[in-house]
């Protein structure tokens, strides 16, 4: 027991320590990723450098007593600047397994994204919609028109009708939230996806960097495709993507195999 005691105290508590705070950064790291947050962090990592190197490297009291009273606030400036990003973290909190007992488990939402889905499909109207998961999307959602409505078929295939104005480029979704539409998407630039449409390798751009799920209906064929982590799948029934969507929103947070 002694011996059991002994290496719980010395080794199993640090490691479980050490393996929570890598956690929450790599959280963290998701979250921010794709947001301008990532420049900011790199200006605050410089300036950390430079605290250093001016106090304890070259000696320079004058900038060494500047940066020291940036740094007594800067916990108050993180705050504020970075209060989009903390707000999305508490939310993200919520909707994995340890928060989700708090939260209903409808998801009606993924029924209005199919149905909207099927009726482009019919009518051949190309549509571009994002699903945002734990990667943040705050820098192509600010290149669109903001709307942060409740999901709705309806209103899906109201902004993707030709004639709206806000039919170009993707419809960004978080949950059962229509966040941002109008958004565009950076284009993927390999050489075996250049014989693709504009809207096809916009998908598979923004899944290269994100962990979004991004779902594709042609506008020449009405087909329905999935770019998911660089991958594209192609001519996918809307009754197989709800299950997957089902199956994924049920079990996030889990290692799930989609597409």
């Amino acid at each position: 027991m002694e011996l059991i005691r002994f290496l719980w105290l010395n080794y199993v508590v640090n490691i479980i320590d050490i393996l929570m705070v890598a956690y929450i950064f790599y959280r963290l790291l998701l979250i921010i990723k794709g947001t301008r947050a990532v420049q900011i962090v790199v200006g605050i990592l410089i300036l950390a450098v430079v605290t250093v190197l001016a106090k304890e490297v070259l000696g320079l009291k004058a900038l060494g007593w500047l940066l020291d009273k940036f740094w007594l606030g800067a916990v108050v400036i993180l705050v504020v600047v970075f209060q989009p990003e903390i707000r999305s973290a508490l939310a993200l909190l919520g909707s994995h397994r340890w928060g989700r007992i708090l939260i209903s488990k409808e998801l009606s939402f993924i029924e209005e994204i199919i149905e909207a889905i099927k009726d482009c499909s019919k009518k051949q109207i190309g549509a571009l919609i994002v699903l945002e998961q734990d990667v943040g999307l705050k820098t192509y959602i600010e290149t669109g028109i903001f709307i942060n409505a409740q999901v709705s078929k309806e209103l899906i295939t109201t902004i993707f009708n030709p004639k709206s104005a806000m039919h170009d480029g993707a419809l960004v979704l978080r949950n059962e939230h229509l966040i941002a539409a109008r958004c565009i998407l950076p284009l993927s630039h390999e050489p075996i996806v250049s014989i693709l449409g504009t809207r096809h390798r916009a998908a598979i751009g923004l899944s290269e960097i994100s962990d979004s799920i991004i779902i594709v209906v042609s506008e020449e064929t009405g087909k329905v495709s999935t770019a998911y982590k660089g991958r594209l799948e192609s001519d996918i029934d809307p009754e197989d993507l709800r299950k997957r969507l089902i199956a994924l929103y049920r079990k996030r947070g889990e290692s799930v195999l989609f597409g």
